[in-house]
């Protein structure tokens, strides 16, 4: 059976929220980041990294959203959770995926995370540049009703983790991310999705 390590409303709601699309087979194990039990020997034998999330597999840990991702696609292709048929459709896939981790997730956790918190206009020019990255999602990436069009992928839910962050923070205003806006309520109203954060204890925001 598949493991996975997770932190409620962490980044690692877009690999429970892949397992629960797939119909995988797997359980959940909370790290409490708050307590910093990501920092413990046990969970660091797991991730050395000291984050979430982790999928412990027959074959070993995978870690990185991305990866997982990936992972999950592949090993449940009836589930039609990614282009996995196509090479050049898979590539966009994971590229998406790869700005998600790389690039809105540090900006968006810049400005909600920083210890201690930014204040004036260090604060003002670190949300200018989230924002920037919703922009561009909004802008270029977003097809269709889901990010690649008719279908809903993986990355939805991936990209879902920081539309959520933002309409919590008060930065997802309605009338300059529409679309992001109706993406977020398409994705939580899916039920995996809906199971996925009662798991975690969580609602739909």
């Amino acid at each position: 059976m598949l493991k996975l390590y997770i932190s409620p409303g962490a980044c690692a709601l877009a690999s429970h929220i892949a397992l629960e699309e797939a119909g995988a087979n797997y359980e959940t194990q909370i790290i409490d980041l708050k307590t910093g039990q990501q920092k413990t020997p046990e969970y660091l034998a797991v991730n050395p990294a000291g984050v979430t999330p982790a999928l412990q597999t027959d074959k070993g840990v995978i870690t990185q959203n991305a990866a997982i991702l990936a992972f999950v696609a592949q090993t449940h292709p009836d589930r039609k959770l990614a282009p996995i048929d196509d090479p050049h459709a898979f590539a966009a896939f994971n590229a998406f995926n790869g700005f998600l981790g790389s690039s809105l997730h540090p900006a968006i956790g810049k400005v909600l995370f920083s210890r201690p918190a930014l204040e004036g206009d260090d604060k003002a020019q670190a949300v200018d540049a989230a924002l920037a990255k919703y922009q561009l999602v909004e802008g270029h990436w977003l097809q269709g009703p889901w990010v690649f069009g008719d279908d809903f992928t993986l990355a939805d839910g991936y990209l879902a983790v920081f539309t959520r962050w933002a309409r919590q923070s008060g930065l997802l205003d309605l009338s300059r991310f529409p679309g992001l806006n109706a993406h977020l309520d398409r994705v939580q109203a899916r039920p995996a999705v809906a199971r996925a954060l009662a798991t975690e204890g969580l609602t739909a925001v």
